[in-house]
């Protein structure tokens, strides 16, 4: 016992299905920093405009939007320019689209890492949410400042009100959500493949069930808007819309059911895991 004591670090298997060892994962904070550096570069390197696609994609997006969704399909946004209200719910999605596809292949894209060395597993799916976070930032200040022209220079009247304070919770919540979902996805896929397979797709159809395109007001069947609030996101894009534009809703019944459901499927991952984590060399 005495020469175990005298070891900085012990390392044992986990007992517990929902045992997250925060304090392990925060000594390890300098790894997760190399990992969203190694993120960050690997995402565009050998590219000619580099960083420029963080605000080149959202803007293509926007403007497709404009012609298919506003132009062509004539779908409303509340009265808000097109611009601000596309661009405000792409900014939401892409954060959290990119943060659960880039954790959902944890244990299928890093394999080779993890049968040479240890290190706490979840190191990974944490930062692979943390290095979103550098687009969701430069799209958020895209965003700002088309806002303030639209402000300065077309007669926009701004619509900002205190539920603007929630908007480090909302990121948060998306932030949990994406992990949640992303880490139980990558533990499910080291025994079913198929799986991987699907959740591009998935993504891709569960934006259209999110009012990224449309708002939710134009919705006027009570059963489809049932649907549409059972997704956790629905949620947390209209509370935004709301704070920023002024239109959208906002109900803490909604934000709390958002909140209940990212702790379950949060949970739900990290047990699941902490098991496969143990036994998933052998079958990934």
């Amino acid at each position: 016992m005495k020469e175990l004591e005298s070891w900085d670090i012990y390392i044992q298997p986990k007992s517990n299905w929902f045992e997250l060892k925060l304090a392990e994962v925060w000594t390890y904070k300098d790894l997760i920093y190399m990992f969203v550096k190694r993120d960050f570069i690997a995402q565009y390197k050998q590219t000619i405009m580099g960083p420029l696609w963080f605000i080149i994609q959202p803007l293509i997006t926007t403007l497709t939007y404009m012609v298919v969704f506003g132009g062509i399909a004539h779908l409303s946004t509340d009265g808000q320019p097109e611009v601000l209200f596309y661009l405000s719910g792409i900014l939401f999605w892409n954060y959290f689209s990119s943060s659960f596809l880039r954790t959902s292949e944890t244990f299928s894209a890093n394999a080779n890492l993890f049968g040479k060395v240890y290190f706490p597993r979840l190191t990974v799916p944490i930062a692979s949410v943390c290095s979103s976070l550098i687009s969701f930032f430069i799209q958020l200040a895209l965003l700002i400042a088309i806002f303030i022209y639209y402000y300065l220079f077309k007669g926009y009247s701004t619509h900002i009100n205190g539920t603007l304070l929630l908007f480090p919770f909302l990121i948060l919540i998306m932030a949990a959500l994406a992990l949640g979902m992303g880490i139980l996805i990558s533990s499910m896929t080291t025994k079913y493949r198929d799986l991987k397979f699907l959740v591009t797709f998935g993504v891709q159809l569960l934006m259209y069930t999110t009012p990224v395109v449309y708002p939710l007001s134009m919705v006027k069947d009570p059963r489809l808007l049932m649907l549409l609030k059972l997704n956790p996101m629905t949620p947390l894009i209209e509370t935004f819309r709301y704070a920023l534009l002024g239109s959208g809703s906002f109900s803490w019944m909604d934000l709390g059911y958002s909140v209940l459901v990212t702790l379950i499927i949060l949970l739900s991952g990290i047990a699941i895991f902490n098991k496969v984590e143990k036994t998933f060399m052998d079958t990934v």
